[in-house]
């Protein structure tokens, strides 16, 4: 058996993370390069960080890859001790490169070297004539060198190419030294989470950015004698490092008890004993045993023998168990996705497990993937390395950061320039020139914005909607598309039975409704047989619609209890999966299930294989999608009348599956048939149809997105008719609007690839009428909608890529569409600058749930990461519920964004002018303002809750847009006015004595500028936050958030009462100075007060679209997403789509997308 790895093709990305999957398993960096320690720098290093009093050091643990490049030299990957290596998604990482000695001649267990250059092992490194393995991790994984490729891949690249053959091959174990080699390669079979100590913790939160800028901060304030301040500051931020530290090691230690999974596992070993280890120790190629009463997976497994019923709701939200079979010994190459109902993953229960090994042992299966590249391991990996979200917020609030860095360059250089002009101090130049940046950058801006987010996320979570993605709150206030699921989404999981209807030579026979009445043949025996059921506690468990369909013919299921032995042989000797015995009022015999090949979301089909008592009357039975049972079975036996028939069953939305069977030879060796073999040469029996109702919600939620400009979209695995029925039931297809079906065919040997565009409509029978309607269509706009199933849509991405991005445009119904093409539809989306969400409730949609920027789980799991969102709502009421909260939130980041850089713009502003008349603000005015005034309201500020409606608008994302940047702009110049115009008016009073400017500034308090600066810039804090938060449309108003309300009453209350009655121990305090003159003190409070009124109506008037007149000076400019250029050029279009017309691609060359 060649158990040697190879590098194949990695297919599409896909829920359930595979040995290919390039999300989990990036072994083609961007960029690689090897680095080798050199002695004389590495000294240079440490002596230059002695020398700058560990500055040097500092920048360097700022920024590795500088490190490496200062201590190292470039060399060749194989003889590097570090790699400096650049991820798809730009990301850097520093890499050491670690060895381990192994055995000389050990990696031959591997397999036997093959001159084949598409298969490869690990070529131990040779060194010192020992064998050495070099490989490194990164993010949990583990790659190895591979001295042939030249570069280190992924270690899971030995077990890549297994075929299924190859893993039946395993059922007899491992002998002790391949073993233990192969745990030296692979590594434990852990997911470790790493838990760093309090004193790691603290090393790199005080060494943050951060913190290094606020102990700058302090010494610079303890210079400048500003002691209560900098105290008062340094208190908080210990305890703003405590608490972090508590938190960051309480979510770890919550995470790596959740992601730890240890337990003792039975193996079969080559020996032919059994041994008891634990799951660290496993490694792939390691046969385990299942027991009957079930085990938590520690590993990815295929299942080689038996059956186990598991629970897989931790990975997929899915609350069904699913029945596992047996894996065939075929040989083609084994992934996990594609045998997804032959894989155990890790982290699954398995709640029973039934023997089907020799002599009826245990279940068994073989361990495929261990560590992180197991599928939890992926979705650990995914929660602990999340891939940065693309969100112009977020990059526009860095970009306003170095913004307001460059105005407190200007501010320094300014303040510099005054005080050389004043002949001050070297010292004093210094200190007071180095605090305005203190003042302009706000280092406490990053938490402000966050406040936003844990709101909603709080408010979400009392909705039974919960997030392990917080940042996604905010993006999903900017989604412009949503995709559902049909079935268990915008419809009802049960399904009720319509009836069945059975196939013959003159066509179909009459509906029977009430299948239990059917005579005795092929069709009840399919209806009661061809089913993946099991039977728990007595209690058949299953899926849904084959409870339905089970219970509807009224035979009942047994299942063998303990030796089966004599039951199978009651069967013929065949191993017995589970016995269906019919009631006693019909006259027919009991029949076992022997084989079971289950229901694949790719294939759209399941079938079983069953004997009648003795071992006589073999027969297989088909179940699917109709389109795909119809193809399995001879024509002759598909009436012609399929088609229409079909087409009138679905729709009326009704679900329509189709059965056949085919009698099979007695001799035929039933434990070793393959499922291509079975299933093929059927006799079609008929149509099975259930009704599958549509939620009451999802109507409303529907209308509701329509109703607020939300696109629509359903993505299902069902029949298009049935699906664009459902849509209309929904009102995502109006009743007046037309439906154009989109078929696309490959190329074939007999003909070209084609697309077609063709009206659903079967009163269009001439051409005359389908001009007629054409020119309607045009005409009325947007008024039709695009249908199109997983086939064409295969096509359409592979032969006609320039018609794509139209399609996308304007299609509502994705039809079949296997797991993987719901993935691709969702990037495809994101292509065109679309937010995609994305609405399921199962197993076949966690790919694309994780692909979209927003996805919504129906799951009963609290914390399912299946996506970023669960919701314990069954049904999409969830989804404008959530796009309500992030938008919400999303404007709230807004307004803590622009009040925390409007209060340093104040502070930046009175400071510079009081610098020039050699004064400053006292050390607790400072305190007060930043401390009681602007933090309190900055965290209340977020506790407004989301409107109750959904407006048709969403909210900017951009902080460099004309509104935000010019409303910046005038609140700066008239706050500069009004405090200019204050001071200029305390210097007009008659009593008004000037500052003594040989003093330095601590020695003039209390003064009159100081005071009257403080008055005004007090006044300031307060209506500024009133001014920059916004209500409608997206939050509600203002006086619904209560605390923000009163602060506000509360703060403006102190402040009147701290400029008109002050009492004394408050004037010593805050340095203020004694005005008696009453009139002078309520002209500040009146100049505070308009200039509020001021600010306010200049906010309303930016609301309105005053500064969207500049526009007008630069001329119209098209949108730069292209859906939005897109849909302008379809509106303009007045021949698309082509109707009835066959389009051809316009080049040569495939696009392969799928």
């Amino acid at each position: 058996m060649d158990r040697r790895g190879s590098r194949g093709e990695p297919p599409s990305e896909l829920p359930t993370p595979c040995a290919h999957c390039p999300l989990l398993c990036p072994d083609s960096h961007m960029d690689m390069k090897g680095y080798k320690w050199v002695r004389w720098r590495v000294w240079l290093c440490r002596v230059l960080a002695i020398l700058t009093g560990g500055l040097f050091a500092l920048l360097l643990y700022w920024r590795p890859q500088l490190g490496v490049r200062a201590r190292c030299t470039p060399c060749p990957l194989v003889l590097a001790d570090v790699l400096l290596i650049q991820d798809s998604g730009g990301k850097q990482h520093v890499i050491k490169v670690l060895t381990e000695e192994m055995e000389e001649g050990s990696w031959e267990m591997l397999g036997e070297v093959d001159d084949n250059e598409s298969r490869d092992t690990v070529q131990l490194y040779q060194e010192d004539q020992k064998a050495v393995l070099r490989y490194y991790l990164l993010e949990g994984l583990r790659y190895v060198w591979l001295d042939r490729k030249g570069l280190f891949v992924r270690v899971s690249i030995l077990n890549e190419d297994w075929t299924c053959k190859d893993l039946h091959g395993f059922k007899k174990g491992l002998g002790p030294l391949e073993q233990i080699f192969r745990r030296r390669v692979y590594g434990s079979n852990l997911i470790d989470v790493p838990v760093k100590s309090y004193i790691q913790l603290l090393f790199e939160e005080v060494l943050n950015p951060f913190y290094i800028f606020q102990l700058a901060s302090f010494i610079l304030w303890m210079l400048d004698h500003y002691y209560y301040y900098a105290i008062c500051i340094m208190v908080i931020s210990f305890i703003s490092i405590g608490v972090s530290l508590y938190m960051i090691r309480k979510q770890s230690v919550t995470l790596h008890n959740m992601a730890r999974l240890v337990v003792d596992v039975k193996i079969s070993k080559s020996s032919g004993e059994e041994q008891i280890v634990s799951s660290v120790d496993l490694v792939p190629g390691d046969c385990i045993l299942i027991p009957a009463e079930g085990l938590l997976l520690p590993c990815d497994a295929a299942l080689l023998s038996g059956e186990c019923l598991v629970n897989e709701s931790m990975l997929t939200g899915e609350s069904v168990p699913v029945l596992k079979t047996p894996l065939t010994a075929a040989d083609r190459r084994y992934c996990s996705e594609t045998e997804r109902r032959h894989t155990l993953f890790c982290g699954t229960q398995v709640i029973q497990g039934k023997g089907g090994g020799p002599n009826d042992g245990p279940a068994m299966a073989v361990v495929t993937s261990t560590g992180y590249f197991t599928a939890k391991g992926g979705l650990v990996s995914s929660i602990l390395y999340p891939q940065d979200s693309d969100f112009r917020f977020n990059r526009d609030a860095s970009k306003f950061l170095l913004f307001l860095g460059a105005v407190a360059c200007m501010g320094t250089i300014y303040s510099i320039l005054l005080f050389i002009k004043y002949k001050a101090p070297l010292k004093d130049i210094f200190v007071r020139s180095l605090d305005i940046v203190t003042i302009v950058v706000p280092p406490a801006l990053p938490a402000a914005i966050t406040t936003a987010t844990i709101y909603a996320q709080q408010r979400l979570k009392r909705l039974n909607v919960f997030c392990i993605s917080p940042p996604r709150i905010n993006i999903s206030g900017k989604v412009s598309v949503f995709c559902f699921d049909k079935t268990g989404t915008l419809t009802e999981d049960s399904l009720d039975m319509w009836g069945v209807m059975e196939s013959s030579h003159d066509g179909f026979s009459e509906l029977v409704s009430d299948p239990s009445s059917l005579r005795p043949g092929p069709m009840l025996s399919a209806l009661a047989c061809c089913h993946t059921l099991t039977i728990l506690h007595g209690n058949p468990l299953g899926d849904p619609l084959e409870l339905k369909m089970v219970q509807s013919t009224g035979w009942t299921q047994d299942e063998p209890n303990g030796n089966g032995q004599i039951l199978n042989s009651e069967f013929g000797g065949h191993t017995v999966l589970a016995v269906m015995n019919p009631p006693s009022q019909q006259d027919t015999t009991a029949v076992a299930i022997i084989r079971r090949f289950p229901f694949s979301s790719a294939l759209q089909r399941m079938s079983v294989v069953t004997v009648a008592p003795g071992g006589h009357s073999v027969v297989a039975f088909l179940k699917g999608s109709p389109e795909m049972v119809a193809s399995l079975c001879k024509e002759e036996t598909v009436p012609v009348q399929f088609s229409t028939t079909l087409s009138n069953f679905s729709k009326d939305g009704l679900r329509v599956l189709a059965l056949g069977y085919k009698p099979l030879d007695v001799a035929t060796d039933l434990n070793t048939i393959e499922r291509e073999d079975v299933e093929k040469d059927m006799h079609f029996l008929g149509f099975l149809m259930m009704k599958n109702l549509v939620k009451a919600e999802s109507p409303q939620v529907i209308n509701m997105l329509n109703m607020a400009s939300l696109r629509t979209i359903m993505v299902t695995g069902d029949n298009i008719l049935t699906a664009v029925n459902v849509a209309k039931n929904c009102g995502m297809i109006g009743s007046d609007e037309k439906v154009i079906y989109v078929r696309a065919f490959p190329h074939t040997d007999q003909s070209r690839p084609t697309l077609r565009f063709t009206l659903g409509d079967e009163a269009v029978a001439s051409q005359d009428n389908i001009e007629v309607i054409t020119q309607g269509l045009y005409q009325s706009g947007y008024s039709y909608h695009l249908a199109i199933n997983g086939k064409s849509f295969a096509a359409l991405c592979d032969y006609f890529p320039e018609y794509l991005s139209k399609v996308l445009m304007r299609t509502t119904v994705f039809a079949r569409m296997a797991p993987d093409q719901k993935t691709q539809l969702v990037k495809e989306l994101q292509k065109l600058k679309y937010k995609v969400g994305m609405c399921g409730d199962g197993a076949n949609d966690c790919g694309a749930l994780r692909a979209a920027d927003v996805g919504i789980s129906l799951s009963e799991a609290e914390a399912s990461v299946a996506s970023p969102f669960t919701s314990k709502i069954q049904n999409i009421s969830c989804v404008p519920l959530l796009i309500r909260e992030g938008r919400c939130s999303l404007v709230t980041s807004f307004s803590l964004f622009r009040y925390m850089a409007m209060y340093s713009l104040i502070q930046f502003c009175s400071v510079l002018i009081l610098y020039s008349m050699r004064t400053n603000l006292a050390d607790l005015q400072f305190l007060f303002f930043d401390l009681v005034l602007v933090t309190v309201l900055a965290i209340v500020m977020g506790k407004g809750g989301p409107s109750n409606e959904l407006h048709t608008t969403r909210p900017p994302a951009s902080l460099w847009s004309l509104p935000v940047l010019g409303s910046l702009l005038i609140h700066t110049s008239l706050i500069i006015l009004g405090q200019t115009g204050a001071i200029l008016f305390t210097r007009a009073q008659d009593w008004y004595v000037p500052l003594n400017g040989t003093v330095p500034g601590e020695d003039n308090w209390p003064n009159i500028e100081d005071t009257s600066m403080f008055a005004v810039s007090g006044f300031q804090y307060i209506f500024m936050a009133v001014v920059v938060t916004k209500a409608h449309p997206h939050k509600k108003p203002l006086y619904y958030n209560g605390w923000f309300l009163v602060l506000l009453l509360v703060f403006s209350g102190l402040m009147t009462w701290l400029v008109m009655y002050p009492l004394p121990f408050m004037r010593t305090w805050l340095k203020l100075y004694e005005v008696e003159d009453l009139g002078f003190k309520f002209v500040l409070v009146g100049f505070s007060a308009l200039n509020f009124f001021t600010c306010l109506l200049m906010e309303m008037l930016v609301d309105i679209g005053l500064l969207n007149y500049l526009r007008l000076l630069r001329g119209q400019r098209p949108s730069k997403k292209p859906y939005k250029c897109l849909n302008a050029q379809l509106l303009a279009s007045p021949t698309w789509p082509p109707l009835n017309q066959a389009l051809f691609p316009t080049h040569n060359t495939i696009m392969s997308l799928s």
